[in-house]
């Protein structure tokens, strides 16, 4: 029953896309079964959670690539978590969708929603795989699918970030991951994800950190400096894009891609009796505290918010290079914590685009007491963010912190974990003050010229770059000025969702700790 839960979650999101097709011409249907589909989907996927929790671990086998290596799908606790994420929010953000392109006047809806669907159907892919081959395909599935997204607008700066997309993301899979991936089935003679790894006693010395480093960097969609920025110039397409970006299917893809490798590659064990993480270790701390600093320093709302995911990627890196059990667990509890307090702050943002032509930090002030339910939703999701209550994201960083203190030479990462704390404070609250404390300002909004995610002087128009806040056809959804009553119910409710469901996480900690504990089984 389980396998066949999987194999409808699985094909529920491709299977919708012909259907959607064929009701282009008619919105409305189009976009409900888009909302259907979600819902299947996610429905299928919570099914599993009993049976996996008891420790059952569903397999499918599609065939047999080569030898050793098929094509098969195989569930266990970390991909069912991101599962979880990829379908659970996909509805939200398929209504937010819905709301933002119909607000803001976007063409070309249907191919939108079509590679949306197309990329939730990779991520469930990449979240069931049974073996590297599997995943790799599903993760180069993912970068072709939302290409389309990043470009969306057609314009010279979409194509531009599709180029510097597409350029780093393919460079790294191909150049780097395909290589670690090769080089391990030479090693090992499988790519199956094993308990405790297939490489402890095939693999010492220099190579460890060698192949690991390979992994790492060729995961490019983990955004590890210096292969990182693809993910701020994505920056212009819409911002349901940003949303399926950061929090919903591709970064996540990135980091848990390389959780299964450290767990189910090399082991804990191995790495950590080795040290073939430390090198990793100090990459993913500077990626924390540089991107963290830019973000201070960046008046672009969305641009902002990409650094800092940027910043708590390299969380999620670290705590997989502390190899040990409560840091990974941590790490793997923050996929879900970090998605929904990101996703909520980049809905803030795109609502505020559509409904006031906002898009700097700077023309924020006084929107939180014409707006309150969506600041203060945008609070909750920063406190998450930041590690503070009723956020959930608190939880992930005190197991990652606490598996700093396993041994003196990794004390200074708890240190990293504070400092960009504080950082995440200096950059998330202000937002939070301009909206509620400061009085608004009076003058013409430039929502449509804004400086790019760089802050280097150069200008890249978010979402629709080529025209301006006076142009007729993109009237706000609501009245600017006294009369503002938050934004569109399509975009409000989705908000509202996420931001409890960052107190909701906060309050299933726990659980969810549990659930997730086997995957380091007895690791050192």
């Amino acid at each position: 029953m389980t396998a066949t839960l999987m194999m409808a979650a699985f094909f529920i999101p491709i299977g919708v896309v012909p259907l959607m097709w064929a009701a282009r011409k008619m919105p409305d249907l189009r976009d409900g079964l888009m909302v259907v589909a979600g819902l299947m989907t996610f429905a299928c996927v919570v099914g599993m959670v009993p049976a996996v929790s008891d420790g059952a671990r569903p397999e499918v086998l599609f065939f047999q690539v080569f030898d050793g290596v098929p094509l098969a799908f195989r569930l266990e606790p970390l991909g069912l978590v991101y599962a979880l994420v990829a379908s659970g929010l996909w509805v939200p953000t398929s209504l937010y969708a819905f709301g933002y392109m119909r607000g803001h006047g976007e063409t070309n809806q249907t191919r939108f929603f079509i590679c949306f669907a197309l990329a939730i159907f990779a991520a469930l892919g990449i979240a069931m795989s049974a073996n590297l081959f599997t995943l790799f395909t599903f993760y180069e599935v993912l970068t072709f699918s939302t290409y389309p997204l990043v470009t969306h607008a057609g314009n010279k700066a979409a194509k531009r970030a599709g180029r510097i997309y597409l350029g780093i993301l393919v460079t790294t899979s191909v150049t780097m991951l395909l290589m670690a991936i090769l080089w391990t089935y030479v090693i090992a003679g499988t790519l199956d994800f094993t308990v405790g790894g297939i490489l402890a006693g095939k693999v010492d010395g220099p190579l460890v950190p060698i192949l690991l480093g390979l992994f790492a960097f060729g995961a490019g969609k983990a955004a590890l400096m210096p292969f990182h920025r693809w993910l701020p110039n994505a920056m212009v397409a819409p911002t349901p894009v940003s949303a399926l970006l950061h929090a919903v299917a591709v970064v996540k893809a990135g980091v848990f891609t390389i959780l299964k490798v450290v767990i189910y590659i090399f082991g804990l064990d191995l790495l950590y009796t080795t040290g073939g993480s430390d090198i990793l270790k100090w990459v993913a701390a500077a990626t924390i505290l540089i991107s963290s600093i830019v973000a201070l320093r960046l008046d672009n709302f969305k641009a902002r918010l990409a650094y800092s995911t940027i910043s708590q990627l390299a969380y999620i890196v670290l705590g997989a290079m502390l190899v040990t059990p409560d840091s990974v667990v941590g790490a793997s509890m923050h996929i879900a914590m970090h998605a929904m307090g990101k996703i909520t702050l980049f809905f803030v943002a795109g609502a505020c685009l559509v409904s006031v032509h906002k898009s700097k930090v700077s023309e924020l002030n006084g929107l939180g007491r014409k707006m309150p339910i969506m600041f203060g939703a945008f609070s909750i999701a920063a406190f998450s963010i930041i590690g503070l209550p009723p956020g959930g994201g608190s939880w992930g960083k005190w197991f990652m912190a606490l598996g700093a203190t396993s041994q003196p030479s990794d004390y200074p990462f708890v240190f990293v974990y504070m400092l960009s704390s504080l950082l995440a404070i200096g950059y998330l609250m202000p937002i939070v003050a301009r909206a509620f404390f400061l009085p608004e300002k009076v003058g013409p909004s430039t929502a449509h010229h804004e400086a790019d995610a760089h802050g280097d002087g150069q200008h890249a128009q978010a979402d629709h770059p080529e025209t301006s806040i006076e142009d007729p056809s993109l009237v706000p959804v609501l009245p600017i000025g006294e009369t503002i009553r938050e934004t569109h119910l399509l975009m409000l409710g989705p908000i509202v969702f996420t931001a409890a469901g960052c107190i909701a996480l906060f309050l299933l900690a726990p659980q969810l700790e549990a659930f997730l504990r086997p995957i380091v089984g007895g690791s050192q």
